[in-house]
């Protein structure tokens, strides 16, 4: 009787057993605390022996001897018919990733519960841990055989652990020996597609749910899967047939319905989006985020009126009102309107939208070159946007940059790679500036920096090869930074006139003036116009190159590649 009683106190007391610091997980999976009292039923039959190791499985566990914690339950395990105990067995060893020890605790918790799914799920996770086929096949076809509805699920629930381990090709290579057993399972088929999509083999993650929807044609999740799928590979057709088809057989899906609308506005098909959106209007008139893809989708049509009274319905929708004001001021902007274009970015306060509007009303400032407004606003965005610290930062160098502060753009610029010493736009952006403040030797360095990072930066390529070549006489290295860079972007205007700036620098005239003619037809660009004007105007053609400067200082009188022109070469009045 005093044996009983015993065993009856020391359940109770159990409950307030210390956990591990950290408790045990399964790679992932989660591990509820437990107590003793919850690991050994009230109605097994405890001896003695087993009632001590118990006892110093908790004593352990609460010093923080996990080692003498997992012995002590993996003992009394093995004694009794209960399988919690073995389960703490396996997590303890999984914590401490003892894996010899967690393999046999795993082994005593099967052959006392086989259709445990959690246990099953531990065996598959070691087994492909340890790249052992045969035991992830055996424990696989387990959980298909005991659990054939959650078999998916539970996989799924395990890839990205896999593919944590970089396990994910033998995961596939698993399942292929198991799709060779079950060649009626289109659940194995769809996880093949699946992992075959994350190993970036398209075409193999294709055929594998096509096989998975020959035996189960109706299966949505896999129709979307093949949906994406086709997407990537640019089969947009493909792509929204499969959509259309799952979206017949539930029309009430809106993740179908949202996957079918960017399918048909990445194709394109306009109108065929417009009537997907209505079709769903006429059913709830009030869903906002079919209004607000209509709206966009109508201003990719330029149908600018109809998208501005789309985005109007949103404006008493609080949730939607931050982008659809955001974008009618986009619309403002586009018709020139920058007042109306201000008031609406002014209107986004808070939300997803409110930075970017921020940052739209700088930028429309700045183009009008209203400097006195701007100041005063980014320092609100400063302050009101602390995560976006270094875009602000940018903003501000831009502000300075366009005030002729070519100092202070630079200061703000080199505190900002303090914080990101490696930003790309940072270290680009003082590049530029430092041209300015003739500090040449801070723009090499800088633009080194980012080629070092990336070779094939055509940016980067670029202002390096054109600045050696207009401030200095290292034409040789220029022609190897800017033959790079024409390499990489044949097309790209301001890289052709970079280059024929250079054959001008090595007395080349006639091919200069190929290469910068076609950079204008590209871009008409007042500095591409002002290096032509010069070229034709040492070839003798002052005339032509008058007519050209006179053609586009008109329109640009203020601008400084012009100004430079007329300096050294009408000044007379020639």
């Amino acid at each position: 009787m005093k044996k009983w009683i015993a065993i009856a106190m020391f359940l109770s007391m159990s409950g307030c057993a210390v956990s591990p610091e950290k408790e045990p997980e399964a790679e992932g999976l989660p591990v509820k605390p437990e107590g003793l009292e919850s690991r050994v039923n009230r109605n097994t039959v405890i001896d003695e022996e087993v009632l001590y190791l118990l006892m110093a499985a908790e004593l352990a566990g609460q010093r923080n001897q996990y080692h003498l914690a997992m012995d002590a339950y993996l003992q009394a395990a093995k004694r009794v018919d209960d399988p919690r105990i073995a389960e703490r067995a396996v997590k303890i060893g999984l914590f401490l990733k003892d894996e010899q020890r967690t393999r046999e605790a795993l082994t005593v918790w099967l052959s006392k519960d086989g259709k445990n799914l959690a246990a099953r799920k531990f065996a598959v996770l070691l087994a492909i841990k340890n790249s052992d086929q045969k035991a992830a096949v055996e424990n696989l076809n387990a959980m298909l055989a005991d659990d054939p509805a959650g078999f998916e699920a539970g996989v799924l629930e395990m890839t990205k652990l896999m593919e944590k381990e970089g396990r994910t090709q033998f995961t596939y290579d698993v399942l292929e020996e198991l799709a060779v057993e079950h060649p009626n399972q289109a659940s194995v088929f769809f996880l093949q597609a699946v992992l075959a999509s994350v190993l970036q083999n398209n075409e193999l993650a294709q055929q594998k749910v096509n096989q998975a929807l020959l035996i189960q044609p109706d299966w949505n999740k896999a129709v979307i899967l093949q949906a994406q799928l086709a997407g990537r590979s640019g089969d947009l057709t493909k792509a929204r047939a499969s959509l259309e088809k799952a979206l017949k057989a539930a029309p009430e899906d809106k993740m179908l319905r949202k996957m079918l609308l960017e399918v048909l506005v990445n194709g394109h098909d306009y109108d065929d989006a417009i009537k997907l959106c209505q079709n769903v209007l006429e059913d709830k008139p009030d869903d906002a985020e079919t209004l607000f893809t209509m709206a966009l989708v109508y201003m990719q049509q330029g149908q600018i009126d109809k998208a501005e009274n789309v985005l109007e319905k949103l404006l008493n929708n609080p949730e939607w009102e931050g982008q659809a004001s955001f974008y009618l001021g986009k619309i403002e902007v586009d018709q020139q309107h920058p007042d109306k274009a201000l008031n609406w970015f002014d209107r986004v306060s808070d939300g997803n939208y409110a930075f970017d509007a921020d940052m739209a009303a700088v930028s429309l400032l700045m183009n009008q070159k209203r400097f006195d407004e701007i100041e005063a606003r980014i320092k609100r965005m400063d302050n009101k946007y602390p995560e976006q610290h270094l875009r602000v930062l940018m903003v501000k160098a831009e502000l300075y940059n366009q005030l002729g502060k070519y100092q202070e753009a630079f200061d703000v610029l080199t505190l900002a790679l303090k914080d990101m010493p490696d930003n790309r736009e940072v270290l680009y952006a003082r590049a530029l500036v430092a041209e300015r403040l003739d500090k040449l030797d801070v723009l090499e360095s800088d633009l080194q920096k980012i080629l070092e990072k990336k070779p094939d930066d055509v940016g980067a390529l670029n202002a390096l090869g054109y600045t050696l070549t207009d401030r200095t006489q290292r034409y040789e290295e220029a022609a190897k930074y800017l033959e790079r860079a024409l390499s990489l972007q044949p097309d790209e205007a301001v890289v052709i006139d970079s280059y024929g700036w250079l054959q001008f620098k090595l007395g080349k005239p006639e091919r200069a003036l190929e290469f910068l003619r076609r950079a204008y037809e590209k871009q008409p660009e007042n500095e591409i116009a002002a290096h032509i004007a010069e070229v034709l105007w040492s070839l003798g053609e002052k005339k032509e190159a008058k007519e050209l400067f006179d053609s586009v200082y008109k329109k640009s009188p203020d601008d400084e590649y012009l100004l430079e022109f007329k300096k050294r070469f009408l000044q007379n009045g020639q």
